[in-house]
């Protein structure tokens, strides 16, 4: 079964979606038919490559905000966070163009490491307040995580996987998606935002069972029956 993840590096929601959904699936039984294709999103293409910003800074002028509810709302986030054990530092946080970082994950899908890649990516971002559109800060990402660094470097520098990106922002704009995180399961149902690991776990049963399984069980449980062990009442 198949789930695809719309996804921005500097979305904390998808951070938090990524750590709920990776619960939810940790509980079924059927968690090892489950691949996970991760895709790009961009929620600002408009900002500099080379100008990072302040993370209330940025809300205060994207939104309007003054600082003080720029500060509360962004405290509200860490909140939800810490819920989902994640230790958000917004006061390091720096807001960046995530193109390059998006050209890192296409990446690490070649070897099979997107999920490793995501984490290492949303930790260096939202916790140790790296620049995540810096080439070096990403290619040092890329050997922590076993991929040639010479090989990233190249890939960063060059138009490689561009296509791919935007091949992945343009299918979202045609499926109406608009906000990640979106996960997109077997092409039959959608789960949008960061739900709670019990809203993943249900949807991920519904659907393997319409979609996988050979049949569905309509019954709440089971009733007297036979096996090849004998017959139960």
């Amino acid at each position: 079964m198949k789930i695809e993840i719309w996804s921005d590096v500097m979305c904390p929601f998808c951070y938090i979606g990524k750590h709920n959904f990776e619960q939810a699936l940790e509980k079924l039984p059927f968690k090892n038919e489950i691949e996970v294709e991760w895709k790009s999103f961009q929620l600002d293409p408009t900002l500099d490559a080379a100008k990072p910003q302040n993370t209330i800074e940025y809300f205060r002028q994207k939104k309007g905000l003054p600082a003080d509810q720029a500060s509360q709302m962004i405290g509200q986030v860490a909140q939800v966070g810490k819920g989902a054990g994640i230790d958000f530092n917004f006061e390091k946080a720096l807001i960046i163009n995530t193109f390059a970082a998006h050209k890192l994950l296409h990446l690490a899908k070649k070897y099979g490491k997107s999920d490793e890649m995501e984490d290492a990516l949303f930790k260096a971002h939202f916790t140790e307040g790296k620049n995540v559109g810096d080439i070096e800060e990403l290619v040092s990402l890329a050997g922590n995580s076993g991929i040639d660094k010479d090989e990233a470097r190249e890939v960063l520098t060059t138009d490689q996987f561009d296509y791919d990106i935007n091949q992945d922002i343009q299918e979202a704009k045609n499926n109406g998606i608009s906000s990640v995180p979106f996960f997109v399961l077997n092409g039959k149902y959608a789960v949008s935002g960061a739900q709670p690991s019990e809203v993943f776990a249900d949807a991920l049963q519904q659907t393997y069972q319409e979609t996988v399984s050979p049949f569905k069980n309509l019954s709440q449980e089971g009733g007297a029956s036979c096996d090849t062990d004998g017959c139960s009442i």
